[in-house]
């Protein structure tokens, strides 16, 4: 009598074995998720450190990359500078401001290895190499118009990983299918 319950009642019985409705990555993504969410929880600290750069720090017309001729070398010495001359604020901002960097790129890198949540944590990435550069633009150039474009970018970044952290929790690929469920 298959498909009949015990009691009679027709009602179709439940698979045994696995549960078709849950999560079976076996824990693939997991730490792909807990490190988006870690730089999200990064990225508002460095908020918050950014917040208090623009408080308290006046960058200097004249320091080491200021006015450069040639933009990326203008950028390494002034990142250097802020973070060995600039102050603690400028330090702290430019220091997070790196770890962020190294960490979005191996989140990237991550995300394409397991094939999971890659375009936004690629975005994610991209939104931050581009909030450096405008960091890096601000310390050269001291225009406020970087420090605009480094913030909107950063409130793009965190956006791109909060979705894969929360939304993406439905993404989940099904171990014997390349189709992705979102």
């Amino acid at each position: 009598m298959s498909g009949t319950r015990a009691d009679g009642s027709g009602a179709a019985r439940p698979a045994r074995g696995r549960d078709h409705n849950r999560d079976h990555s076996n824990g693939q993504g997991n730490g792909l998720r807990r490190g988006q969410f870690a730089l999200a929880m990064i990225l508002l600290a460095q908020y918050l450190l950014g917040l208090a750069v623009n408080l308290f720090v006046t960058i200097p017309d004249s320091h080491p990359g200021a006015r450069p001729d040639e933009y990326f070398s203008g950028v390494t010495r002034s990142v250097g500078w802020a973070i060995t001359g600039g102050g603690m604020w400028l330090a702290l901002h430019a220091i997070v401001g790196l770890l962020v960097t190294v960490i979005a790129i191996w989140l990237a890198v991550l995300a394409v290895k397991e094939h999971r949540t890659r375009t936004l944590t690629i975005l994610g990435a991209v939104f931050v190499l581009a909030a450096g550069f405008n960091g890096g633009s601000f310390l050269n150039y001291n225009q406020d118009f970087s420090s605009l474009l480094m913030g909107g970018l950063w409130a793009l970044a965190l956006a791109c990983y909060l979705i894969t952290v929360f939304a993406g929790r439905e993404a989940v690929k099904h171990p014997k299918s390349r189709q992705y469920v979102m």
